[in-house]
């Protein structure tokens, strides 16, 4: 169980302003490029802003779930799938998470090594849920540590910061664990895709 579980629910909020949307001639590509640019903003901005500034990350998490449902909903239930549509989307959302997660390497509380761990393996996990298609296999989204769920967990760091908590040990454990359930979700991922 992932908070990917939800999305079906979550989409049926959102189809209404989906509609409207593509009543608007907006294409699925404008906005997964739109999104990656805003996600590429604000994890430059707040590499370079205070630590108060960090209570933001929760909602942008939010946010730019919204426009990746939203985005997703334009092309299949709109007829608006595009080749460069699938890249884009794959491509932008390691893009983003990047960015976004490199923001928490400006704190000396946190340890940059295994901050880029976490990045590298979430990189992976996504390439291992793509790779199984060569096997024939659907899209693998299995958890534990999907990229809903590292938007949340990485939201409660971010609360964490804002609130002036600057324990090493308490923001590195989370990253190892986040680390370890990573690994996990790459295996998970590779077992269902054979």
């Amino acid at each position: 169980m992932t908070i990917y579980d939800l999305k079906p629910k979550f989409q049926n909020i959102l189809r209404p302003l989906v509609k409207s949307i593509w009543k608007l001639g907006i294409t699925p590509n404008q906005i997964t490029a739109s999104t990656c640019l805003l996600s590429v903003a604000v994890g430059l901005w707040l590499l370079c802003s205070k630590n108060e500034m960090f209570f933001i990350l929760p909602v942008f998490f939010f946010i730019r779930m919204a426009l990746n449902a939203i985005d997703g909903m334009l092309a299949k239930e709109h007829n608006l799938k595009s080749p460069i549509g699938a890249i884009l989307n794959e491509v932008t959302d390691v893009v983003s998470d990047g960015f976004l997660y490199y923001a928490f390497s400006r704190f000396d509380f946190i340890n940059t090594h295994l901050l880029m761990f976490v990045i590298f393996f979430s990189a992976i996990s996504e390439i291992t849920g793509l790779a199984v298609l060569l096997n024939g296999s659907t899209r693998q989204y299995a958890g534990p540590m999907g990229k809903s769920d590292r938007a949340f967990v990485f939201s409660v760091l971010a609360i964490l910061i804002s609130c002036h908590l600057t324990s090493a040990f308490v923001y590195n454990g989370i990253l190892t664990l986040i680390a370890l359930l990573l690994v996990k979700t790459i295996l998970n991922r590779a077992k269902k895709g054979m």
